[in-house]
């Protein structure tokens, strides 16, 4: 068995860090999906909240490795 962590910048405030590739809050930009760290998120979600909108789900594990058999692999 082994583990993966995905590795991307913020889609915000452009720094590096580590995830789940497949539990990480993200948004789409230009069809693309990308990735929010978790200051960024928290941040996100005050101003969400504040505003009256939804706000992004944050899943226990969202940075943390996954397990590589939870990857979802197209065919």
């Amino acid at each position: 068995m082994g583990y993966i962590t995905a590795t991307a910048e913020c889609v915000h405030c452009h720094q590096p860090f580590t995830f789940n590739p497949m539990r990480v809050p993200s948004v789409v930009v230009n069809g693309l999906r990308e990735p929010l760290c978790e200051p960024c998120v928290t941040w996100a979600n005050a101003e969400r909240e504040r505003r009256g909108l939804p706000l992004f789900t944050v899943h226990a594990d969202a940075y943390e490795p996954c397990d590589e058999q939870a990857m979802v692999w197209p065919e």
